[in-house]
Order: C-alpha cells, then structure tokens, then sequence
C-alpha cells in the first residue's frame, strides 16, 4: 500500500562551511524511510535549504535529528547573511505531497515543534498553517526583528514560544516549523529581451498586482494611502508572487513567479494568464520552466485541464497526462523536462523497484512458477481484474476518440476514469496480497514462549490475517466495479471492440472467483467467528453480482458478434 508522503524543507543558518551541511544532511540521511532530494547552499546568505520527502513518521525524525545537529555545530552569534533568520535551524516546513490531508500535516508539525523544544530544547513558533494564532501566521510576523531582536521579543508574554524554553538562547536561536502547501518555482518565457514588458505581464497576473497612479498609469503620480504607502491594484491570481526578467543564459526575458499555494493557483492558471496577459500587449509565451521539483498532482491536473479543452479522455495513463502537461506548456523549451527527475513521487519510484507489478510479463509469470509460495492465486486473481479493468478502459477511450462521436467524448471519459481507477487500485493490490501473506508467516514465526509474548502473537496473526482477507476483498469488489465499466462499454462503447468489453468480463469474473477462493482460506483461519461471517457474506455479495454482470455482458456481446 502506498504510504502518505511529505516533504520537509528547513533551511539552516550556514552556507558556507561544507563540513557543517554535510554533519546536518548525514543526519538526516541516517533515517531509514528517508529520500534526500536536494542540498542547496547559499554563500551570500549563508543559507541552506534541505529538501527531503518520505512518510511522516521518519520525515519527524529526520527533521528532529536535523535540528539537533543544526543546534551544536551553528553558533548564531557568528551568523551574518543576506536573508533574514532568527536561529540555527532558520525555519521547518513540511508539505502534504501524497495521500495526506493539510489537517494531517499540520498534527505532524506541531508533533514535531514539540520533539525540537522537549528533546533538542529549541525554541519553537508555529507558522502558516500550523500556526497557534492569526498573527503567527505570518513568518515575517513570527520572524520580525531577526536573530538580534529575540532576546527583546521573548521578554514579550505574547510572543512566548509555542514549545520549547522562552529563554534566550544565544548560540540556537529559535526556530519557525510550519505546514504549508507545495511552494512551486515557475517561469514563462517570453519572445522578447525586454525587462519592462515582462514586468508588465507580471504585474498583470501577480496578487499583489501594480501601483495606482493619478492620471497617465505609466508615469502618473503614486496613489497613496492615509499612511503614505502607495496602493495597488490587485492583479489576476492569487497567491501568486511574480516579476520580470532577463536571462543571459537564453537571450530571452521571463516572468518568474513563485506560486505559494498551488490549491488556490495550480501552474496551468497561470500559464493561462501569463499567454493571455503577453498576448495582450502584442507578446507570444514560447514556453515555460519549472525550477525545482513538482507534485505529480500539480503535472496531472495540468494534463487532465489541456485534455478538456482538446475534448479527450481523462482515463489515459498517468504518464500521458503528464506528457500533455508538458507539451502544452512548453516545460521542454528551453531544456528537456525529465519527470523522473523533476515529479517527486517520480524521484522516489527507486524504493518500490521490488515490486511485482514492474516486472516484464514473463519475469512475473516465471516468479508465479517459481518455488516460492507468493505471489500466488490472490495476486494472480488481482492481476486478472486489472487487466479486465485495462480492457473496459481501452474501450471507453476508444469510444471518446471516435469520429463523429465528439458530443460524447465526456460520457466516454468519465467512463475511462472509472476503469483507470480500479486498474491502479488492482495493480497495488497485486503486491498488497503478497505482502498479507508474507505478514502472516511472520506472525507466526513470533515465540510465544511467555503469556506476553503469546498475547503478542495472537494479536499479531489476527491483524495479518484480517488483511490477508481485506486484499482479495478489495480485489473482489474492484473487479464487480471493472466489470460495470466493460458492461456500458459493451452496451454503448464502440461496436468494433464489443468482443475486448465481453474478454474484460470473463476476466473480471476470474479475478472475482479466484479473489473469494483466498476470502474463504483465510476467514476459516480466523478466531472471531462474527467477523469471519461478515467477510463471507460481503464475499458471496460480489460473486452473485459477477456472476449476473458476466451473463448480462456476454449476453450483449453474443448478439452483436451474431450481427
């Protein structure tokens, strides 16, 4: 099972001294779970920003061991730097990458704003959506007056920290952890050299917008408050930084943003406002880059918004979206975009290389053959009912695709998503069955020699033995949904593929009989008898409902064939 993932992001008050960076990197990398994705020191600011990823647990760890070696080896009364800091390590975010919700990440950073007062003794602030307060939201608010100001500041009851000591401490500092959403580094570029029209288009599309002026809005007078500070005029997106300028490199200018909340901006919005704003003002966008890494959600969503306006499918693998993301914003126009290097989730696919699903079909059929007992029938029975679910997807995109068809291509699409989606769901289950087994024959190689010891173990192969129940479950009601999609697709897909929709039903069918074979194996192994019963019936449910899907299917099927 794919576990949630996070990213860490802290930036430390060194970027200079390589032995320091590597003594709080090593530390992060003594985490197992843990990808270390990116190191990127600063001599001006004397800054370095970490980047890092995995599931939350380790990632806690990883940024508590991090902060620990930050806090011995950096001397604040030292540090002198570009950017404003107020500690060793300057601040800790962490972001929801996959299968995480923002209310998850946020228990996760107070988890860990607490293990840096409690174990490291640091002083700690929330900040952003971690934030204890309104006014802690804000991380120049909980960051005014730097470094040389805190001492002053902790004197101040409503600026005590959230965890960890309120005293000055000298040589560390304080720390900011926060949770916030994936910060994206994005530029488009433009087919002029000229800065002042960038930065045109750039004040077009920003939040913050441009400066009112009275009269001429080139070079009329500054509009100004009560206060004395100009006023702005709020531009097309929020959430969204941006400027123009010039690259040396290219010979091109660029709007360069930063999009700070992607769930309120997503790229392709502003790659949108960027053309129509440069369009606008007699410029063409020839493309654009991210720097950086990118979620997969932020490349899917992308893809899945350039695919509506051209009327096609949804249900195409993930990497085709990603590829029509790139193509439609140009990502490959100044250097090759590589997702695997530049997709997170991509980046990390390297620790799931053991996984069956990955394999050649040969190389899974001869580790079927082989002497070992897994995978056996259940990931077979999850591998079949991927396929039917391929086979009813094939036929909806087909369908969407049709000439003549073009009014139905989003009947046809939600259809293929639907399929997609128990294919991707089967293919997991195909190792999450082998790894049920392998969890029950752990269990019971667990002594049992003391009564605490037995009680563990009996505790032990009841929940491996739930699971291996729960898989071939899943199995069995994917496969009912599969076999729905290739029963529309039969009855209104392309007529030239009905025979592809009846081959997904039989299909489907197996994998629900195969899948209800391991249910009944592996409930009969189960102490309480009522949950044994209640798999069973949930079982029997989804084999009548194949049963009678596969005869209506090939009903249908039979009568076209016949003519």
């Amino acid at each position: 099972m794919a576990e949630p993932l996070i990213e860490c992001v802290p930036n430390f008050s060194e970027g200079r001294d390589p032995a320091v960076i590597a003594r709080i990197t090593d530390a992060v990398e003594s985490v197992a779970g843990v990808t270390l994705l990116d190191v990127d020191p600063g001599r001006a600011t004397n800054r370095t920003v970490v980047t890092f990823v995995g599931a939350p647990e380790p990632v806690v760890e990883a940024a508590v061991r991090a902060g620990r070696a930050a806090a011995e080896a950096i001397d604040m009364r030292r540090h002198h730097g570009e950017h404003p800091r107020f500690g060793a390590m300057d601040v800790c975010p962490l972001v929801p990458v996959r299968d995480i919700t923002m209310e998850e990440v946020v228990g996760h950073a107070r988890t860990l704003a607490r293990r840096l007062g409690d174990e490291v003794g640091l002083t700690v602030y929330c900040y952003e959506q971690a934030a204890t307060s309104p006014k802690r939201r804000n991380l120049a608010s909980v960051r005014a007056g730097e470094y040389e100001g805190l001492e002053e500041r902790l004197r101040d009851p409503e600026w005590a920290p959230d965890f960890g000591p309120a005293e000055f401490n000298a040589r560390s500092g304080a720390t900011a952890v926060g949770a916030r959403d994936f910060l994206i580094a994005y530029n488009v570029n433009l087919n002029t050299t000229s800065t002042r029209r960038a930065n045109s288009v750039a004040f077009d599309v920003r939040e913050r917008g441009r400066v009112k002026r009275i009269g001429h809005p080139l070079t009329g007078e500054v509009m100004r408050d009560e206060h004395g500070e100009p006023v702005y005029e709020p531009g097309m997106l929020r959430a969204v930084k941006a400027i123009g300028w010039f690259i040396e490199e290219y010979g091109i200018a660029q709007v360069s943003m930063n999009l700070t909340d992607i769930s309120v901006t997503a790229i392709h919005e502003a790659f949108d406002a960027a053309c129509e704003r440069a369009a606008a003002r007699g410029l063409r966008v020839t493309g654009s880059e991210i720097v950086g890494l990118v979620p997969l959600r932020a490349m899917l969503d992308a893809g899945r918004h350039y695919l509506t306006k051209q009327g096609r499918s949804h249900g195409i693998p993930d990497d085709e979206i990603v590829r029509i993301a790139v193509l439609s914003m140009g990502l490959d126009d100044l250097k090759p975009f590589d997702p695997a290097a530049k997709i997170i989730e991509y980046r990390i696919r390297g620790g799931e290389q053991d996984r069956l699903v990955d394999r050649t079909v040969a190389g899974f059929v001869h580790e079927t053959a082989s002497e070992s007992p897994a995978p056996g029938g259940g990931s077979v029975s999850a591998l079949a009912g991927a396929l039917a679910a391929a086979l009813g997807t094939m036929v909806a995109n087909l369908s969407a695709h049709k000439r003549g068809w073009d009014d139905r291509w989003e009947e046809f699409s939600d259809w293929a998503v639907r399929g997609k989606d128990c294919h991707e769901t089967m293919l997991r289950l195909v190792d999450e069955d082998t790894e049920a087994f392998n969890e029950i024959l752990e269990a019971f190689r667990l002594p049992d020699t003391t009564e605490e010891e037995a009680a563990e173990r009996a505790t032990a192969i009841d929940r491996a033995t739930r699971r291996a129940i729960e898989v071939p479950l899943s199995v069995m009601e994917s496969a009912v949904e599969a076999m729905t999609v290739c029963e529309a697709m039969a009855s209104a897909g392309l007529e030239q593929s009905v025979s592809d929709a009846g081959v997904g039903a039989v299909l489907g069918r197996a994998a629900v009989r195969g899948a209800h074979l391991n249910v009944r194996i592996n409930a009969a192994g189960l102490e309480d008898a009522d949950s044994a019963r209640s798999y069973l019936e949930r079982a029997e449910a989804s084999e009548i409902r194949a049963a009678s899907l596969e005869d209506e299917i090939l009903t249908v099927v039979d009568a076209k064939i016949a003519g």
